[in-house]
């Protein structure tokens, strides 16, 4: 292997779907100010994602609605004089 082409900043980070509250840990290089309490006992950094594959429709298979942003209310109150009732 070629040396010093990896990040030095290679270490365990907690990711969690805010969605769901789902977290997983694994090694990545993302920078964050966030820190988590993982199941060891152990201090983790923490990166907060909208969608993981535990909400995502394609792999759960169930339409589930994420609306983090409130993008569905912002669109139904644009075109709601375009809905008949």
């Amino acid at each position: 292997m070629k040396k010093d082409i990896h990040p030095e900043e290679y270490r365990f980070v907690v990711f969690k779907d805010m969605s769901n509250d789902y977290a997983f840990i694994t090694k990545s290089c993302a920078p964050s100010k966030d820190t988590i309490t993982w199941e060891d006992g152990n201090e983790y950094p923490l990166i907060k994602t909208e969608i993981s594959h535990k909400s995502h429709p394609f792999f759960t298979g169930k339409i589930q609605l994420v609306d983090t942003a409130g993008r569905i209310d912002k669109f139904k109150n644009r075109y709601a004089r375009h809905i008949k009732k």
